[in-house]
């Protein structure tokens, strides 16, 4: 045998061992979403899809109430026993208008609408004053609080074509509205920290930005995560006769013991959980004795409406369920534990709480 059909023989052989070890490597991995194996921990489970107490959601949208069948959506809230939706995607004029005569129509005492301001044309003469007109006018129609996008800091442009932040200076007379009217102010700022940093293996978010890599944030886009957390808490300051719903747990879910020192430095300072429920269940301890100090400032929200998925919220703050899973693995891959909230502190954040800050709503629904 010569030597170039000697090479070829080692070559073929080298290419066939390599196959057969990358095929053997192969088979040793597994696709993180993938592995969901089954627990073998044997343990209480107390799996329900309905609240203890009739609740109060603050935080949902529903995109089409002026037209929308709204028994229909009854009938899922029974079965939930949320006694009260408060829909924050109300817009304004004629739309919300439309909104709350379609609400009085079906069931005026179980659906609350929120109006929304229009940016557009913001750094005009005219535009204040327009905003707060226009706030007084749908609360007229039947609007009880008001909500925020996160748009305001991220997108939200004035007529100069400049970034305008969350405490913007022309925005302070819809504050002060607000207060005067005693309607409450729900703001979403900013998105979770780690949208900024940067999308790799040291990123607890990284299997989100990922799979939603439109969420992926960056200094270039605007203002930082720092700055947009800074202009909403500058606004709360400023404005202490306004009461505040912090969305999302003001993305401090994560770090409860300094958010337990922002709610000590503003009074008029509230917060819900919606989409954070995660961030909670797997700090129980911490989450109880969280819940317990600050019961009075904490409201039932969920946002999105999937009604399957309430379950996930009923069962981390009024069990002490162990290792069970959250409903979507790209927003939390770890596992999830109960709180087990005493029945005092469930129902201020089921109702109490709400009916204190949110104008109008029938206290005879609910228990003492």
């Amino acid at each position: 045998m010569n030597i170039f059909k000697m090479k070829s023989l080692y070559l073929a052989a080298f290419l066939l061992f390599s196959q057969c070890s990358f095929a053997q490597n192969d088979r040793g991995k597994i696709d993180f979403e993938t592995y969901n194996p089954p627990s073998s921990l044997v343990v209480p489970e107390h799996v329900t899809g309905r609240a203890k107490f009739p609740f109060i959601d603050v935080h949902n949208h529903q995109n089409n109430m002026p037209s929308q069948n709204l028994g229909n959506l009854l009938s899922e809230m029974d079965k939930l026993n949320m006694k009260i939706m408060v829909n924050l995607s109300g817009r304004s004029g004629d739309y919300l208008a439309s909104a709350v005569k379609n609400v009085r129509q079906t069931n005026a005492k179980r659906l609350i609408v929120f109006t929304n301001i229009s940016f557009s044309g913001i750094g005009e003469a005219s535009w204040t004053e327009t905003a707060v007109k226009q706030i007084e006018a749908d609360v007229k129609a039947g609007a009880q609080g008001l909500k925020i996008f996160k748009s305001l800091g991220f997108s939200v442009k004035d007529s100069k074509g400049n970034l305008v932040p969350v405490d913007d200076p022309r925005l302070e007379a819809v504050w002060e509205k607000c207060g005067q009217l005693g309607i409450p102010v729900l703001i979403h700022t900013a998105d979770p920290k780690q949208f900024w940093d940067e999308p790799n293996a040291q990123n607890e978010r990284w299997l989100e930005l990922i799979t939603q890599p439109g969420r992926n944030r960056s200094a270039s886009d605007g203002y930082s995560w720092e700055e947009l957390i800074k202009q909403q808490h500058n606004l709360i300051r400023k404005h202490p006769r306004t009461n505040f719903i912090i969305a999302h747990f003001g993305w401090f879910a994560n770090n409860l013991e300094y958010l337990g020192k922002l709610l000590d430095s503003y009074p008029n300072m509230n917060v819900e959980f919606g989409a954070i429920i995660a961030e909670l269940g797997r700090q129980p301890r911490m989450a109880k004795k969280f819940f317990d100090k600050y019961q009075d400032r904490i409201l039932f929200g969920k946002d999105s409406w999937v009604p399957s998925e309430y379950s996930t919220y009923f069962r981390v703050l009024e069990t002490e369920d162990e290792y069970f899973p959250y409903h979507k693995k790209y927003h939390a891959y770890w596992k999830m534990y109960g709180i087990g909230l005493s029945d005092q502190v469930l129902k201020k954040v089921y109702y109490k709480n709400a009916i204190r800050l949110i104008p109008g709503i029938d206290k005879s629904q609910f228990p003492d």
